[in-house]
């Protein structure tokens, strides 16, 4: 174990690199490292983590699958082609991929073996990987988490994720190399980013980038519901007509823009 940005860095070994994936859209899902150092409060993913300690313990360790791009190499030879999700439970692009680049070692794999690959991230360090993601751009897609353009906010509910103007920066550069992109707007939290402002600022960059827009609502957890818990108090103004107006301006926004925008998930 070491210490790597105030989190720790936990290592282990694998014996499969892809799994089915329950996505609509994806075959596969690829994720190389375990835990997530963004410290997002309203994160789900720990919910999903079999090894309790990094789930009791959320934000501040992170696994390394140190034998993953091995395994992957021996399991393409034998799997079906498809579309692979990579970092669909935590974002693969982790602060330690810059040291590790399990991300990059396999995304070479898949993409020279006739896989198409489907990222979603909140990290611009993908930009590092353009070289292999441009030559391949016509079986690549990349997502990115926006929820606010507001640093105030991100500060509170994405204390230690990239800050939202260096993904911004990341999706125009992405989508001035040709690249199909989208941008994730989620979860929205009802007082903290479904303003009108942030929503249209929101539709307007997917609208400069080409992107497609994918909108989500905070889907409320048990942990949540803790008084001591920084979303308790918004989780407790929730109600299916605030969700209907909120998506009614969206959708009023998206079809101003000609903007294709789409719920990233059945309500």
């Amino acid at each position: 174990m070491i210490t790597f940005r105030g989190f720790q860095v936990h290592y282990t070994r694998v014996e499969s690199a892809l799994s089915k994936s329950g996505l609509p859209g994806l075959d596969y899902a690829f994720n190389p490292y375990i835990g997530c150092s963004h410290g997002c409060i309203y994160c789900y993913a720990r919910l999903y983590t079999r090894n309790k300690q990094v789930a009791d313990n959320w934000g501040k360790i992170v696994i390394v699958k140190s034998n993953i791009v091995d395994i992957l190499k021996r399991e393409i030879k034998r799997l079906k082609r498809g579309i692979v999700g990579i970092g669909t439970i935590t974002d693969a692009y982790q602060p330690v991929e810059a040291v590790y680049k399990l991300t990059r070692s396999s995304l070479e794999i898949l993409l020279n073996h006739g896989f198409n690959v489907s990222i979603q991230t909140k990290n611009p360090l993908v930009l590092r990987d353009l070289d292999i993601l441009s030559s391949y751009k016509d079986n690549v897609d990349i997502g990115f988490t926006i929820t606010t353009l507001d640093q105030r906010v991100a500060s509170l509910i994405e204390p230690v994720a990239p800050l939202p103007k260096a993904r911004i920066r990341a999706v125009e550069e992405i989508s001035r190399r040709g690249i199909k992109s989208w941008i994730f707007y989620g979860p929205i939290i009802r007082g903290l980013n479904d303003d009108p402002r942030t929503i249209r600022e929101i539709m307007q960059l997917a609208h400069n980038t080409g992107s497609i827009l994918y909108y989500d609502l905070l889907h409320i957890k048990p942990f949540m519901k803790d008084p001591l818990h920084p979303l308790y108090k918004y989780v407790k103004l929730y109600s299916r007509e605030w969700w209907n107006e909120t998506k009614n301006i969206i959708i009023k926004h998206c079809m101003e823009l000609g903007l294709t925008c789409k719920p990233a998930f059945t309500e």
